[in-house]
């Protein structure tokens, strides 16, 4: 069954049905740009609500090391690659389904136009022919009566007793030329009515059939186009469903890993101070008199005892190189953390110094290639540079065996604050608080996984490759990047939603 044979006679049906499924098309499109508002609306509330809730500051990341604070941020940082991904839906529904619909609607506008306009003009061809039809057989159906009165008259002159010769005559020559005229308007009606019968046959049989297929056929590409888009609707959402799973369970994963045991060990590791517990006081007998100051006991005066439980701040004592103003344990941590820096520079500038040296060699085996003296400047400044960083890393090394060595000293001398001979300055110090002690250093975040491959081909990006491990050195500030550093030193952005954090 097909419109050309069943509908042959329904060009306003045809007509109405077709524009019936461009609107529909056009209301289509209109829907999916308010879908892909309403997308871009709720991931800007995520985006904004994931910063909203993001921690800022030295502090914050200070607390951040704890398993319950760091998963809260994974789970910020999993929402807002979840808003990326609704961002992603958005922008391929646009491209994908509105603007080439919009661009598809277009050209079927035209083509639905153009068979449309076929159709029309072989109508009125046709009724132009049926027009010249009737006009003809007008004409022959006068030019017989007019024949057919010329016949009568003459046949009336001819039995007239008073008519002459000639009259007989004219009048059978007037009715033989009006009966020829006559018979011309008959065939010409006869041509004329087979051509329009012609016409006729190739119109509803054949030009108007081709016309209304033209037309079915465009329908129907409309709309299997119509139901592709359909299933886009559907198909765009489904391509990013992996990378949404993955970060839902990078949410559920992040409420899996926090240890609160874990948390308690890391929260006495910051604050332990390394001091004894303060002694018994000793009971003081006035009855026996006040002693004679002795040598001992004016180089150790009595201590003014310090506050149990003091919950009063204090302000903090000024920073030493040797970080001798911290306890102990907090001591040597910084001692050796600085210790790891200062050979990590060390081995940094002993590097480049083997570099610089090679290149002298190159440069004196070929002179072409360049000049030995020109290095010279940063041989001895590497040179300087790897002086000074021995000289320190030698003096921290000094301090830190103090620190470790003195471990046993210190003790004593906390276990015999039962005897008030402690140094009255020491005191003071036990319950100071240490916030914000650390420099602010240039140290990973974390780490994290590459999911997708990368290609950084814009300024300040960089490639990575699925599966790469890689540190995280600064957080997405809500613009769906973040800058994360190569195993082999390149340092740059990549996206958010590309990545898994791991630790």
């Amino acid at each position: 069954m097909d419109w050309g044979t069943d509908l042959w006679d329904q060009c306003d049906g045809i007509d109405k049905h077709t524009q019936s499924g461009l609107d529909l098309v056009e209301r289509y499109i209109k829907f999916v740009k308010e879908r892909t508002e309403v997308e871009q609306s709720y991931a800007k509330q995520l985006r904004s609500l994931s910063k909203k809730y993001a921690k800022r500051g030295s502090k914050e990341e200070q607390d951040c090391k704890f398993s319950n604070h760091a998963s809260f941020q994974e789970i910020l940082n999993e929402l807002n690659d979840y808003a990326g991904q609704r961002e992603l839906i958005a922008e391929n529904m646009m491209t994908g389904i509105c603007v080439e619909l919009t661009k598809y609607l277009q050209d079927i506008k035209q083509e639905r136009k153009t068979h449309l306009s076929d159709a029309k003009k072989a109508q009125q061809n046709l009724e132009g022919s049926f027009k010249q039809l009737e006009s003809t057989k007008k004409r022959f159906a006068k030019e017989w009566a007019e024949a057919d009165k010329a016949t009568q008259q003459a046949e009336k002159i001819e039995n007239d007793l008073n008519a002459t010769r000639l009259d007989v005559e004219k009048a059978k020559q007037h009715s033989h030329a009006r009966t020829h005229t006559a018979e011309e308007c008959r065939n010409d009606y006869a041509a004329q009515l087979q051509k329009y019968n012609k016409e006729q046959n190739f119109f509803y049989y054949s030009e108007i059939p081709q016309i209304f297929n033209k037309l079915q056929d465009m329908d129907e590409r409309r709309i299997r186009r119509l139901a592709e888009g359909y299933c886009q609707f559907s198909d765009m959402e489904k391509r990013v469903l992996p990378i949404i799973s993955k970060c839902l369970e990078g949410i559920s994963s992040a409420g899996v890993k926090i240890n609160e045991n874990q948390d308690s060990i890391l929260f006495i590791e910051q604050l332990k101070s390394g001091f004894e517990r303060p002694g018994d006081v000793e009971f003081e007998d006035y009855t026996q008199g006040i002693k004679p100051a002795t040598s001992d006991s004016s180089l150790n005066p009595p201590k003014v005892r310090a506050k149990l439980w003091p919950f009063n701040k204090k302000h903090k004592p000024p920073a030493a190189e040797d970080f001798s103003h911290l306890p102990p344990e907090q001591r040597k941590k910084r001692l050796q953390a600085k210790i790891d820096d200062i050979t990590k520079e060390l081995q940094k500038a002993q590097d480049q110094s083997e570099a610089l040296e090679k290149m002298k060699g190159v440069y004196e085996q070929n002179p072409q290639m360049g000049d030995p003296s020109s290095l010279e400047p940063q041989i001895s400044e590497t040179a300087q540079n790897i002086g000074r960083l021995r000289g320190e890393l030698t003096k921290y090394e000094t301090w830190l065996s103090e620190a470790v060595g003195g471990e046993e000293s210190s003790n004593n001398i906390n276990n015999n604050t039962q005897h008030g001979v402690v140094t009255a300055d020491q005191s003071p110090h036990i319950y100071t608080e240490f916030d914000d002690e650390f420099d602010d250093l240039e140290a990973p975040l974390g780490q994290c996984t590459a999911l997708y491959t990368f290609e950084g081909n814009s300024e300040g990006t960089i490639s990575i490759t699925e599966g790469e491990l890689l540190s995280i050195m600064e957080e997405d500030k809500g613009d769906g990047w973040m800058r994360v550093l190569r195993a082999r030193g390149e340092e740059g952005y990549i996206p958010s939603s590309y990545v898994k954090h791991t630790s």
